[in-house]
């Protein structure tokens, strides 16, 4: 078992991260009383920092990061060493932790489709590696359910993907053909659709064609970490910015070397597609403490507090003439207990988004997600105590308007 000990212990052994020092150029440099320790910058730039009871949104800056987390990436940027050496031992060594082929780190999860995508189009040929996102005479088609359709599918069109719509398995069989580079599934929207997980990589299998999975939303529960993999997925990707609670803009893609490989020949250094989804050696080792750490927790304990926090502020609102709570789990993503909040609308009068606002403009402020029909509020991305906060100023603003 991985102890929070063990981590920053173990930082100092990694090869190209031993012998660093606050000595040198960092120390001798003039910018130290600039950067001073206690410098607030939020407060300098006049930011409004919240207490998030929505969830790891990237609006929302995504997840606050563990102290070890940000140990190492401030110990990786004390010295240089070789990028792709940086993502091939990170890769092994989170390919290990995941128990599959292969790892790469990537920028945010919209960064891992999309060189997924091309590695998918291009393979190991550099010549094709270096023409796109021209697909001229490619294998260039990837098909997608209907009922998967959303913005994140740029992620693909951006490598000059060629997008195939689907509804049944009837249909996915005429899509195929010789131009068809691979098969993309939205994991959140498993209950859209005719056709299932499941089936989707049988489909794969059947037709011979590599199918990815985009997970970016589905940790927790830990188990969809190898989850999908082991059901058949060629390759699988998450955002790192959430529940994995590393950098917002990482993200892993996991699974079959063959096609982890080809993908990672768009990744910087080199000038090709990929080249603006850079991802630092800051990024890149906080990423794997991140895993680390998520993979040694607790997680009965973290959903034992996640549940007396939901019920301390469900306890408070009930008080309230009018209102009703209900506690729910997500089906699929950011699958954590969420407190439903309605009320009547002639014993409280303030409609939902009015609340929200003035949640969002008090102080301390605090950040709901927008939902027309109710209030929904996690406490899984809050610091421990913030919920008496929230439990209170709900309350405080229920009663008022009632």
């Amino acid at each position: 078992m991985i102890t929070r000990r063990k981590l920053i212990k173990g930082l100092s052994s990694v090869p190209f991260l031993s012998g660093l020092t606050t000595t040198g150029l960092l120390a001798n440099s003039t910018t130290t009383a600039i950067g001073a320790q206690g410098r607030d910058l939020f407060k300098e730039l006049g930011l409004q920092t919240f207490i998030n009871c929505a969830g790891p949104f990237t609006s929302m800056t995504g997840c606050l990061m563990p102290e070890e987390v940000l140990e190492s990436i401030k110990v990786a940027g004390r010295q240089y060493v070789d990028l792709d050496t940086v993502q091939d031992r990170v890769g092994e060594r989170i390919a290990q932790l995941l128990d599959c082929e292969a790892a790469v780190v990537s920028s945010g999860c919209f960064g891992a489709m999309t060189i997924a995508a091309a590695g998918a189009i291009s393979g190991m040929d550099t010549k094709i590696v270096d023409q796109l996102p021209d697909t001229t005479g490619l294998k260039n088609e990837v098909i997608l359910q209907e009922s998967h359709m959303g913005g994140y599918v740029r992620a693909v069109t951006n490598v000059g993907a060629k997008l195939v719509l689907v509804k049944s398995k009837k249909d996915l069989k005429k899509a195929v053909n010789e131009k068809t580079s691979m098969m993309w599934f939205l994991n959140k929207f498993n209950n859209k659709g005719e056709i299932n997980d499941l089936e989707w990589v049988e489909l794969g299998k059947k037709y011979k064609i590599p199918t990815l999975n985009d997970c970016a939303s589905d940790i927790p529960p830990v188990d969809n970490l190898f989850k999908y993999t082991r059901m058949g997925f060629d390759m699988v990707t998450f955002s790192g910015g959430k529940g994995l609670r590393g950098p917002q803009s990482a993200g892993l893609l996991i699974g079959k070397k063959k096609y982890i490989e080809a993908a990672k020949l768009h990744t910087p250094p080199r000038t090709n597609v990929g080249r603006a989804m850079k991802v630092n050696k800051e990024e890149i080792l906080g990423m794997l403490v991140a895993l680390e750490i998520y993979l040694a927790r607790d997680h009965q304990k973290d959903w034992k507090m996640w549940e007396e926090q939901i019920d301390h502020i469900r306890a408070a609102i009930d008080t309230v003439e009018g209102v009703t709570t209900e506690v729910y789990l997500p089906e699929i993503a950011n699958e954590v207990p969420t407190l439903r909040v309605t009320w009547e609308q002639e014993k409280v009068k303030a409609t939902y988004a009015e609340i929200r606002e003035r949640l969002r403009v008090g102080h301390p402020s605090i950040n709901i997600w927008p939902h027309d029909e109710d209030i929904q509020i996690t406490t899984w991305m809050m610091v421990p105590g913030q919920e008496r906060i929230v439990a209170t100023r709900v309350k405080e603003l229920l009663e008022q308007a009632s």
